[in-house]
């Protein structure tokens, strides 16, 4: 069984989301960033829990 996305800021699921992202950590990669598309339109922050590094800058 698949494991569900979440989103990396507010915890919400992803799934079925058009427009959710997910990329790599870009200071450390080695987290998962997961977005959904209205956080990504509304610029939340998220943190990556490997580094601490928080975005969008």
């Amino acid at each position: 069984m698949a494991k569900m996305k979440q989103s990396t800021a507010t915890k919400t699921s992803v799934t079925n989301d058009a427009g959710s992202a997910s990329f790599l950590c870009p200071n450390c990669g080695k987290t998962e960033i997961v977005r959904t598309k209205n956080e990504r339109e509304n610029v939340v922050k998220y943190v990556c829990e490997a580094c601490g590094f928080t975005g969008p800058n």
